[in-house]
């Protein structure tokens, strides 16, 4: 089982973030909006799983053991 490695403050900034994206490509609407729509789902979704493929390939680990 993959263990956590993105810590809490981490995890809330990414899901902020995402969700900020996600809400302002809504309201933009078009191409830009579905580009900044599916590029908010990522930090979404690594805010809530808790596990960041990028923090595994370079080694970093946010979350308190």
């Amino acid at each position: 089982m993959n263990s956590c490695n993105v810590g809490s403050g981490d995890r809330l900034a990414r899901v902020l973030v995402g969700s900020g994206l996600l809400i302002g490509g809504v309201l933009l609407g078009g191409t830009w909006g579905w580009v900044m729509g599916v590029v908010g789902l990522a930090p979404i979704v690594t805010g809530l799983t808790g596990r960041c493929a990028a923090y595994t390939l370079l080694g970093l680990n946010t979350c308190k053991k």
